[in-house]
């Protein structure tokens, strides 16, 4: 019997320097870092033929985050951004994880390494088995993994036994492919990514403006009177934004930022695509910050819809829009109503801001129609995650600031095709619309009962309840809450299988039996029966454009994310209609499906070779809510937060490194926050450290209380920072195992990562 192996990242500290916090974000200094990581992991020459393909209509698809890129023409040889630069150095990688390296390291060692040094260890190479009772992975075919596979589903007592999850960086293409199976094995048991991150944002935005997206283009920018920014950090997780806010202000335009830290990307930043601009003090961008209490964002939003409220009364007319109210939407006179439960006096308290800047902030909404609203991670992670999002439509809709130039919701989505993994039909609760297009075009029964989310999953792994883990990408171990909890639902299964490009933890948090199916990257040419395919994504925006990979395969040994499909198909499913082999040899024929399917896809092959790709339809954007349940805009009722904490509690959000993208860790440096060499600190307050007898550097343990429960964290060094009292930030995948597998957000199950309640014990 194997050891247990360490699903937490292992506690040990690296040699952390503390430098000043920088003036200015990107410019000459990222342009460094981008060449650097490049050189290290590809060479200088071939790195540079390689970045000069990202992003470019001809080019591939940066794998990192979704911001779309300009429709018209695209900056030479700098399209992308500093992330972007390291996520295509990994990718493309010297590096090999080989049946060699495998033999040579065990699974149980491989635990007791960092993320990082897992991930460094470069590309997976060939199909990987471990059986049983064994500690080393074992080389397997192709032939020999989808056989055992197929046998573990096939002999399942339900399809529902299995979990089938996926990451965000899958094609369009194999997305549809991948849920298709799913569906005809009969469950829909598709979680996601999206459960874990922007869930939230659809439910509320489905609910107010009949789409789950967002509503603007990256165009809108050019033209927005006022741009507010809450819960996100740009400048390092996607740094191209602030090239669109920096068009905001050289249009006259104002930006607020709303947000716990103070973030170096959103104050200050050097166009890296403008050498004359690489030097010298850099462009402000934030007129207007508020500093935020972690989680006091409705309290905020309902004093700035109070004030409004206010001015309206005493200038009829000349705050709101009722020509908007009136014809587009419902629920105004409730809404402005049940403002009245909610003094002004009790919601101050809860968001940390001086009320003279909060009045500032509701002057600049007043006085612009043009608004943007841009959020990411900061606002939906939390328990009233749904009500963020529902407030700040609200005073969108107050203003008539939505479906025209310049104006609307902008979710920041993070993985670069997470929103058309969605669109393609990987949900656990897709419409009956959409199955009842599956069922005619394809000639089956597709699964009517709503299948798991990613914390049912973990739930239902758990109680074994679900035996066989599926993984189309991702590092689900440090993505998902509750490490322990998650990592011994993991080992529960019988099988756990995950479909990667490199090497990271979940595949040494396995089930009695598993397998590692090492897949092409984005930058890789993939070569099938017909010929060089491409495959398509769908950005932050709504467009699906194509992407061409330009590089020879890592192996030879390597398959596409749709030729894993069919072969998985091809040996489950012994009495399909479908020819899966013809699929995986030409992506024109799975356009072609997808086109019959889903709305806005019709004509996909000719329109997704348009140059640039083509725009999806948005309802939102074209002023047309009749897709909600009112066939109106809604506004809603929501709640502030309820949580209250002791004297000695702090507020814990999780965030990442400037080093870092979602689960992976490039290096151990978040320059912007002026931490370098390490990941396993804890920001805090200068004042509360005081008041807890801590000073800078201090190693401190993290315990977190739910619900009468505690999780504890071990080894972090104490930074003070500037961030409100009583909040503290740290970073996952470190933090994970302090949020609750149960501390969910109403009405749509994200974790609440960003509301932990946590005390800090000095060690």
């Amino acid at each position: 019997m194997t050891k247990k192996t360490n699903a937490q990242t292992p506690e040990k500290l690296t040699g952390i320097q503390l430098k000043k916090i920088p003036h200015s974000a990107v410019g000459v200094k990222a342009i460094q870092q981008s060449i650097a990581h490049i050189t290290k992991e590809v060479g200088l020459i071939k790195g540079i033929g390689l970045l000069k393909n990202l992003n470019q209509k001809d080019g591939f698809d940066c794998p990192g985050c979704a911001w779309p890129d300009p429709d018209a023409k695209r900056a030479f040889l700098a399209e992308y951004c500093e992330n972007g630069a390291k996520a295509v150095a990994e990718e493309a990688t010297r590096n090999k994880v080989s049946p060699l390296f495998f033999a040579t390291h065990s699974v149980n060692e491989l635990a007791k390494w960092s993320d990082y040094e897992i991930g460094k260890s470069g590309r997976i190479t060939q199909p990987m088995y471990l059986p049983e009772g064994k500690d080393h992975y074992e080389e397997i075919s192709w032939e020999a993994a989808f056989t055992l596979i197929a046998k573990e589903l096939n002999d399942l007592d339900s399809p529902d036994e299995a979990i089938f999850y996926t990451s965000g960086r899958t094609s369009n293409e194999a997305a549809f492919l991948y849920q298709l199976f799913v569906r005809q094995f009969g469950t829909n048991n598709l979680p996601d990514c999206s459960n874990m991150c922007h869930e939230s944002s659809g439910a509320a935005l489905t609910e107010t403006l009949g789409i789950g997206k967002g509503s603007v283009t990256l165009e809108d920018f050019n033209h927005a009177d006022l741009v507010i920014v809450m819960g996100q950090n740009p400048g390092t997780n996607h740094p191209r934004m602030l090239t669109a806010l920096g068009e905001t202000k050289k249009n006259g335009g104002k930006i607020i930022t709303i947000n716990p830290l103070p973030e170096v990307g959103l104050m200050n930043y050097k166009d890296p695509q403008n050498p004359l601009k690489w030097v010298g003090p850099g462009q402000d961008l934030t007129d207007l910050f508020l500093q935020v209490k972690i989680n006091g964002d409705v309290a905020l939003l309902k004093m700035i819809l109070k004030l409004m409220k206010e001015k309206e009364k005493e200038y009829p007319g000349k705050v709101f829009n009722h020509d908007f109210i009136n014809q587009k939407t419902a629920g105004v006179e409730e809404m402005l109503q049940d403002l009245n439960n909610y003094p002004l006096e009790d919601l101050y308290p809860q968001t940390g801001i001086d009320f003279a800047l909060i009045e500032k902030a509701t002057e600049l909404i007043i006085n612009n129609d043009k608004i943007i609203i841009c959020w990411a991670m900061g606002l939906t992670q939390h328990k009233n995650a749904v009500d963020n999002i529902r407030e700040l439509v609200n005073i969108l809709l107050l203003k008539g600031s939505i479906g025209k130039k310049g104006a609307g919701t902008c979710p920041v989505r993070g993985h670069s095709n997470v929103q058309g993994d969605r669109t393609m039909g990987i949900w656990e609760k897709m419409s009956d619309a959409f199955l009842d297009k599956l069922q005619n075009e394809f000639h089956f029964e597709p699964p009517r009962k709503h299948g798991f989310d990613v914390v049912n999953s973990i739930e239902a792994m758990h109680q074994k309840k679900a035996k066989i883990f599926f993984g189309m990408g991702g590092n689900f171990v440090s993505a998902a809450p509750d490490t322990e909890f998650t990592a011994a639902a993991l080992r529960n299964c019988d099988l756990t299988v995950h479909v990667s490009t490199k090497l990271n933890r979940s595949h040494l948090i396995h089930g009695k039996k598993a397998i590692i199916l090492p897949c092409l990257g984005r930058s890789e040419k993939d070569l099938q029966a017909t010929g060089e395919q491409f495959i398509s994504v769908e950005n932050s925006m709504g467009i699906v454009h194509p992407s061409y990979g330009h590089l020879d395969p890592h192996s030879d040994t390597l398959l596409s994310e749709p030729a894993i499909v069919a072969g998985l198909a091809n040996a489950t499913l012994k009495n399909s209609n479908i020819n899966w082999t013809a699929f995986a040899a030409n992506y024109d024929l799975i356009r072609d499906k997808i086109a019959k399917i889903i709305p806005g896809f019709e004509n996909f092959n000719a329109q997704v070779r348009k140059d640039g790709g083509f725009y999806l339809p948005n309802n939102a954007r074209a002023n047309d809510f009749t897709p909600t349940a009112t066939g109106k805009a809604n506004f809603t009722l929501n709640k502030p937060s309820d949580l209250k904490l002791t004297e000695d509690q702090f507020m814990m959000m999780t965030i990442r490194s400037h080093d870092q993208y979602n689960t992976t860790i490039y290096g151990l440096n978040d320059r912007y926050r002026g931490v370098l060499n390490e990941r396993r600190v804890v920001y805090m307050n200068p004042e509360d450290m005081r008041n807890q007898q801590l000073k800078q550097l201090d190693l401190v343990d993290l315990k977190s209380h739910f619900n009468g429960e505690e999780r504890i964290a071990k080894g972090f060094l104490v930074v003070s920072y500037n961030i409100p009292k009583q909040c503290t930030a740290t970073y996952f995948p470190e933090a994970n195992v302090l949020v609750s597998i149960k501390s969910v957000a109403r009405n749509c199950n994200t974790p609440a990562s960003k509301t932990v309640i946590i005390t800090v014990e000095k060690r």
